[in-house]
């Protein structure tokens, strides 16, 4: 009987936690787990001291030594996110070899565990098939007889304990297989980025090359150029809004999901909304058009950007072709099942295409200081679909040929913090 009790015990003691703490191979991948995190946290850190740097460049005083200086910090901060994105994806095999190790443990527990409830089930018929008046006369003292029933009392216990156990194994396994490929798909993602963000930075030190060739590092050819680009801004800025004022009559509130938060999600995880919608102080005075149809999401060259809902891509393109820092820049158009159609401006670099379909929080691009953009950010729009125009020509879904810019995403625009 003694023999019966220990083994509830061990039964009941079992926790697929402590499976790490005695494996050794465990606890070496945990011990460098550590060590890639704390590296990482080395790479925020001087990243945070770069963004510091960047934040107090004055980007008013348009100087060309200033824009320079901004740019060679630019590119300091994306080696530095490439830099964090190699170890966070290091950091993410660890893991998924300890989860591993993990899952391999539980799987084997949960083997032995089956062993053992058989035995008892074995034991357990062999005891029950006896009564208990037969139980009574074949022992020879009362005291016998009860100590066989506890012994029968306790295996029933242990056995209820066991399948409360097997079902905690089963549990921890699918939870681990879970995480498993949640960490695989978090991997992936960083070496996309990882291999996206070296084109990024070759297009950084190309665009700081050409400024300086084509003003000659003088400032007054870099002031001339300012001076005519500003203007190319204002009339595409007063260009867009004559149009989208029109088609923003056009909205239809009955094909639009009801304004609440997370309807969209953030497309820019870790970036701070700087701008907002409307008539913004800054569109007051620096937009032609005073008016701002979107919200700006201030982040690092090179920061992920992922789509607002699940949907499908019916516009990619580059307006810095056709007027370089006078308008989106680089951008992505996605219309999605429930009457919003969202623009993606400004970004350095796109990873989609036209037609392509896209999951809530996919990886689309990343951010950007293309086009019209004083500093880097995703401009972020949000359309009402039923106001976009037909594909026509050479010119997707929702594009009005503009007539200094090229293909134009325009269309009835909406608060986008009604959604977000």
């Amino acid at each position: 009987m003694r023999v019966v009790f220990a083994l509830a015990i061990v039964l009941l003691s079992f926790s697929p936690s402590a499976l790490a703490e005695t494996n050794p191979v465990a606890s070496t991948l945990h011990d460098l787990i550590k060590e890639k995190s704390a590296a990482l946290e080395q790479v925020q850190q001087q990243r945070a001291e770069v963004q510091k740097t960047l934040d107090s460049i004055n980007d008013t005083h348009r100087a060309l030594s200033s824009e320079i200086n901004y740019m060679s910090k630019n590119i300091s901060q994306l080696s530095l996110l490439m830099k964090a994105n190699q170890l966070s994806a290091e950091k993410l095999g660890l893991e998924v070899e300890s989860i591993g190790e993990d899952m391999q443990q539980i799987e084997v527990e949960i083997q032995n565990k089956k062993q053992t409830i058989g035995k008892l089930f074995a034991e357990m018929q062999q005891k029950d098939s006896d009564d208990l008046l037969t139980l009574f006369l074949r022992n020879q003292s009362l005291a016998e007889s009860v100590g066989e029933i506890q012994t029968l009392n306790a295996l029933n216990e242990s056995l209820v304990a066991s399948i409360g156990n097997l079902r905690d194994l089963q549990t921890a396994l699918s939870t681990k297989a879970s995480d498993e490929t949640q960490k695989k798909k978090e991997k992936e993602v960083e070496q996309i980025s990882i291999k996206n963000q070296q084109y990024i930075l070759e297009d950084q030190k190309s665009e700081k090359s050409s400024l300086l060739a084509e003003t000659k590092n003088k400032e007054e050819i870099y002031q001339a150029q300012l001076d005519k680009l500003t203007e190319q801004q204002n009339a595409i800025s007063k260009e867009i809004e004559s149009v989208e004022s029109v088609l923003r009559a056009n909205i239809n509130p009955n094909l639009l999901p009801l304004p609440r938060p997370n309807v969209l999600l953030w497309p820019v995880p870790s970036g701070v909304m700087t701008q907002g919608y409307g008539r913004t102080s800054f569109a007051m005075k620096t937009y032609g058009s005073q008016y701002h149809n979107g919200v700006d999401i201030g982040a690092p060259v090179g920061t992920k950007t992922i789509a607002a809902a699940e949907g499908t891509v019916i516009n990619v393109g580059n307006q810095d072709k056709y007027c370089p820092r006078a308008a989106y820049g680089k951008f992505i158009v996605i219309k999605h099942t429930n009457g919003l159609t969202t623009l993606y401006g400004h970004m350095s670099r796109t990873i989609v295409s036209i037609g392509q379909h896209v999951d809530a929080g996919e990886l689309i691009g990343f951010v950007g200081r293309t086009g019209w953009a004083t500093g880097p950010h995703l401009h972020f729009t949000i359309f009402a679909s039923n106001t976009l125009t037909p594909a026509h020509g050479n010119y997707p879904e929702g594009t009005s040929p503009s007539r200094t810019c090229g293909p134009m995403p325009v269309g009835g625009d909406i608060d986008p913090t009604l959604y977000l």
